[in-house]
């Protein structure tokens, strides 16, 4: 079919063969680099296209997990401060019921003992604050490691590249 086509074109008197050799068409090279551009179009579909598209979607699908990743570790983290908080208001709560504990106890005692009592209550007090103190110190840094470890796995989960000190 396609040597009809050329036949017809090259036949003389036809106005396309005219108008194609006025250009510089040769049917014959026209012909061998179209087929030459579908092989090199399927070449590339098959060899560059497809495998940079399949890079792509591992890609996008990497994305999309490390950001699963850092969703759940926002909720670790915010599930962390909560307890944190619960425990420094608890021990608040029993900083503060041994204060009055010791305030009651005072009270109670006649006057030489209440300048005792005064004093121990002071002394309670000061060691329920150190108490409270040291536990809030205790949980900060317990929190402070906890997110560290947090950053440092979801780092390794997004970017897939462990930390080092360098870093």
């Amino acid at each position: 079919m396609n040597s009809d086509f050329v036949l017809a074109a090259a036949a003389p008197g036809n106005p396309v063969a005219e108008i194609a050799t006025q250009f510089g068409v040769t049917w014959q090279l026209l012909i061998s680099q179209i087929v030459l551009f579908v092989i090199v179009a399927v070449a590339l579909k098959k060899f560059a296209y497809a495998p940079l598209l399949q890079m792509l979607e591992e890609r996008r699908r990497r994305i999309a997990e490390g950001m699963a990743n850092a969703d759940k570790i926002k909720q670790e983290l915010s599930t962390a401060q909560i307890k944190s908080q619960e425990i420094i208001t608890q021990a608040s709560t029993q900083a503060n019921q041994i204060i009055e504990e010791a305030r009651a106890a005072a009270g109670k005692v006649t006057e030489i003992e209440t300048q005792k009592a005064i004093a121990t209550a002071n002394d309670i007090i000061a060691k329920a604050r150190i108490a409270s103190e040291a536990e809030l110190a205790r949980m900060k840094a317990e929190l402070r490691k906890e997110v560290g470890r947090l950053v440092i796995s979801t780092t390794v989960k997004v970017t897939g590249k462990v930390l080092t000190p360098d870093d």
